[in-house]
């Protein structure tokens, strides 16, 4: 059984020449492409099962800005490069303020087009990357004691142990034995990446100003 491509670049533009240019061009360096010839065919596919996304601006039926805001809406949308033609940097400039990766101008450097994906590829690549951690975060403090979640919201609020204890009506060795406890289990080398994690995890937003964890 063949391996799938460990990565696949939407082309999606009107011009059939450009589009079998363009996945030449990407395929030459080893890149998997799909091709489609206007937005409405891109967004009936599988959008997010695609890593970075070649969008022309001006296209029949949908433009390129609107497929944008449709994607904008999925909840893991690829990185979108735009194909922009004389004249259209002011909608390039409208899609980056959208959250585009980036827009070219044609007639494409092939080297500089190559770089751009290349370049969203790996930001697409630390996205999935760092919802892979924040999953695994997640389950693992799931997993915790409902005593032990607490003690770590208090600690990533900047409470002592001693206050964590008088708060909870417990004994501060007690609030010590739950609190190395739950940092193994969420694989915290120490106090302040444990601080760190419960950040992540979305318990507070910051640790209070003046704060320390105890």
């Amino acid at each position: 059984m063949t391996e799938p491509p460990s990565s696949c670049i939407a082309i999606v533009d009107d011009d059939q020449a450009l589009r079998d240019s363009l996945a030449w061009l990407l395929d030459s360096v080893g890149l998997a492409t799909c091709a489609y010839a206007d937005g409405e065919a891109f967004l009936s596919a599988d959008p997010e099962g695609c890593d970075a996304l070649l969008l022309d601006v001006r296209m029949p039926g949908l433009s390129g800005l609107q497929v944008q805001q449709r994607l904008n809406e999925l909840e893991h949308a690829p990185p979108v490069i735009f194909m922009t033609g004389h004249g259209d940097v002011p909608m390039a400039v409208a899609a980056l303020k959208a959250g585009a990766f980036d827009f070219i101008e044609k007639p494409f450097n092939p080297q500089q087009l190559i770089d751009t994906v290349q370049q969203a590829l790996a930001e697409h690549q630390c996205r999935r990357e760092a919802r892979r951690r924040l999953a695994e975060l997640q389950a693992r403090y799931a997993a915790l004691r409902p005593k032990e979640q607490r003690i770590l919201v208090h600690v990533a609020e900047g409470m002592t142990s001693r206050q964590i204890a008088e708060l909870l009506g417990i004994s501060a060795k007690t609030v010590e034995v739950y609190r190395l406890r739950a940092m193994k289990a969420l694989g915290a080398a120490n106090l302040a990446e444990l601080v760190r994690l419960c950040v992540a995890l979305g318990l507070v937003e910051t640790l209070p100003d003046g704060a320390s964890p105890g």
